[in-house]
């Protein structure tokens, strides 16, 4: 199925949208691309470097005539946007998100659109720590993947044309409920930056421990966790109010397997943390076998050379 629209919406030009309209514009993928956002210094910086063939000052401008409506904002704000442009839309358009909690997104959604319209939620797994309409890059998604959320009801035929649209832009295209998506990604996202968050407070908070030595001192691991940390505040807040029946059950197995681990170090049980610590790594091989991470020593970071002799 053709990936080509005649007209296609991106609303929200922070990081995950600017990359979709910049990928979209590189492969010609629409005959126009209009973009939008809430915030007018971003539209004017949108307009600045080219992000749509056309930058509108409201969403109901944005999305009149338009055959794919791309909603990229933060969670929390997703279904009041898709209530406000709901009477706007064109009959058979496809509205989507990338948002990255799917069941009471998608039925909120479900609950303001028309039923002449074709709601396909989608979670693209890409994405950096950086922000704004400046940070994103056509090539994001390629190798990444992107998950489909359809509802029962939704139409084939728009779930393939937006499937087709993620494929040409370089994802891999997964389908699945949006129940069972929350679930997933609050064991492999949500809990893992729960944790950073926890992790880089808590060095802060420790009185015996200065910042400056948290910071100078910061070996990889709390370096990479910081990296976690340094993600959208709103947007994250709004993962976890939205998610949290399913973080908070990832949560409660994960507060168990620690005092498992808390009990072999207690004990001096190393035969327990070595099988738990190669478990664990096998993880790893297989993320890097799957080729959705380097295999190159230190992350891929260029190292420091050190000078030559004379």
């Amino acid at each position: 199925m053709s990936a080509h629209f005649n007209r296609i919406t991106i609303i929200g030009l922070g990081h995950i949208g600017s990359s979709i309209a910049r990928a979209i514009k590189q492969l010609g993928l629409a005959n126009e691309l209009v973009a939008t956002d809430g915030n007018a210094t971003i539209r004017k910086r949108a307009a600045e470097i080219g992000l749509g063939d056309r930058v509108a000052e409201t969403n109901l401008d944005a999305v009149r005539d338009s055959d794919l409506v791309i909603v990229c904002v933060p969670v929390g704000n997703i279904g009041k946007i898709a209530e406000e442009i709901a009477p706007h839309l064109k009959t058979g358009a496809i509205v989507s998100d990338v948002g990255s909690v799917k069941g009471p997104v998608a039925r909120e959604m479900a609950s303001h659109l028309p039923d002449v319209v074709h709601l396909v939620p989608a979670h693209p797994v890409a994405g950096t720590e950086d922000s704004g309409p400046d940070s994103g890059f056509a090539e994001l998604f390629i190798n990444r993947w992107c998950i489909l959320t359809p509802l029962p009801e939704a139409d084939a035929a728009a779930v393939e044309k937006l499937a087709a649209l993620w494929r040409t832009i370089g994802a891999n295209v997964e389908i699945m409920t949006p129940d069972h998506h929350d679930l997933v990604l609050a064991v492999t996202s949500h809990l893992p930056h729960l944790i950073a968050y926890t992790i880089v407070g808590t060095a802060d908070e420790l009185e015996d421990v200065t910042q400056a030595e948290v910071l100078k001192f910061s070996a990889g691991g709390f370096r990479d966790f910081t990296r976690i940390a340094a993600s959208d505040p709103t947007m994250w807040r709004d993962i976890f109010l939205a998610n949290k029946e399913a973080v908070l059950e990832m949560l409660g197995a994960f507060q168990e397997d620690l005092s498992k681990l808390t009990r072999a170090i207690r004990r001096g049980d190393g035969e327990a943390l070595f099988d738990h610590f190669t478990r664990t790594r096998a993880i790893r091989r297989g993320i890097v076998n799957l080729g959705q991470d380097s295999a190159s020593a230190n992350f891929g970071r260029p190292n420091e050379q050190l000078p030559k002799k004379d």
